[in-house]
């Protein structure tokens, strides 16, 4: 149920993207798609608003064309520009940016919930099938290499000391060029971390590939018009674009098994164990953690950044409880209801919500 909570939180982001493009009939498709996966009352909300806009009008017929008006003009006055003004301007805010810190728009302290959560953001605003404004590729490459940097602990420790040695100042014009990817680039290309994040069906049958330092879109299948002479030339076509499609799956399972063979256990646990004995507790929220008896010598991170993390998990548990327990309260006033049972509905009305308290004496704090 969590994974289906996931992609609906996705289905409406895009849904979102496609109602300022003014799409009515993919965002009501994603729409719709959340809603059989988790419902929610944002999706609920989304769809009316959709409903009230009013559908695109039939272009007006155009004049008679007076003989003494150029041609060249109509049609280079047809021509809009491919991007919009968000677009190149999120692309060149990127551009000026000094580390990878300030691309996601994070702090130094940010855990990795904030950092995937900034770099889903920006991924979806500057993927090149969206974004067509020059240097949208490089921009989406460097957003990329900023999220595998700053998610992996070692990396982002060689990042935090030797990070600000990249930035380097042109002796033409004092321009300034950041090298973002000397000595701290991802291991995975642009394209195959956004398929990680968000699955290969938002660039639809566009497959991006990386060729001689540039970004190259490969398309796949479709209806053109060139159709190659030899059966056996084409056929090798056909395997090359299935083997790119499938390579972020079997990085993905690759990457999952070297995990589990070289990550070490967390850091902490919300509940207490034999291997989870010691207690200690958060100096924001107050919230008990527990951590093994070698924690002190063992632990060389930032403990105010892992308890960030142990109150984000902390709350997110909670939020989950009293989701279950606001259903079943529902449920059963509903039942009382419908039965018209007097008893029973104030039974239902006395129903405790212990998980919803406690969250909202978080807040409270």
């Amino acid at each position: 149920m969590e994974g289906n909570k996931d992609e609906a939180a996705r289905c409406i982001d895009l849904a979102e993207i496609y109602i300022k493009e003014k799409n009515r009939e993919k965002a009501e498709k994603f729409l719709h798609k959340a809603e059989k996966l988790f419902p929610t009352q944002k999706a609920k909300d989304l769809l009316f608003k959709i409903n009230l806009m009013a559908p695109k009008s039939s272009p007006e017929p155009m004049e008679p064309r007076k003989r003494n008006v150029p041609q060249k003009p109509q049609q280079e006055e047809r021509k809009a520009p491919e991007y919009s003004v968000e677009q190149k301007e999120i692309v060149d805010k990127v551009k000026k940016c000094k580390d990878y810190y300030e691309i996601l728009g994070i702090s130094k302290d940010a855990t990795d919930s904030e950092i995937k959560k900034a770099y889903k953001k920006l991924a979806l605003q500057m993927h090149p099938d969206k974004n067509k404004y020059p240097g949208a590729a490089e921009a989406f490459k460097a957003v990329g290499n900023a999220v595998a940097v700053l998610t992996d602990p070692e990396k982002r420790k060689q990042y935090d000391l030797y990070g600000a040695d990249d930035e380097r100042v042109s002796s033409r014009g004092g321009h300034h060029h950041h090298a973002y990817t000397r000595g701290f680039e991802s291991d995975a290309t642009a394209e195959e971390l956004f398929n990680m994040f968000f699955g290969s069906g938002l660039s639809g049958s566009n497959v991006y590939v990386r060729r001689g330092g540039r970004w190259q879109r490969q398309t796949t299948g479709g209806g053109g018009h060139h159709q190659p002479e030899h059966r056996g030339h084409r056929e090798q076509q056909n395997g090359y674009t299935a083997f790119i499609q499938i390579l972020p799956i079997l990085l993905a399972i690759l990457l999952s098994m070297a995990s589990s063979l070289f990550i070490s256990d967390p850091a902490y646990s919300l509940q207490s164990s034999s291997k989870y004995p010691i207690m200690r507790k958060t100096q924001n929220l107050n919230v008990p953690y527990y951590v093994k008896e070698n924690f002190h010598m063992e632990y060389q991170g930032s403990v105010k950044r892992l308890e960030m993390s142990v109150e984000e998990d902390y709350v997110a548990t909670l939020k989950h409880a009293c989701y279950r327990e606001k259903s079943y309260k529902e449920s059963m006033i509903w039942k009382a209801r419908n039965f018209g049972d007097q008893e029973l509905y104030h039974n239902a009305q006395n129903i405790k919500m212990p998980s919803c308290e406690q969250l909202q004496n978080l807040r409270g704090r």
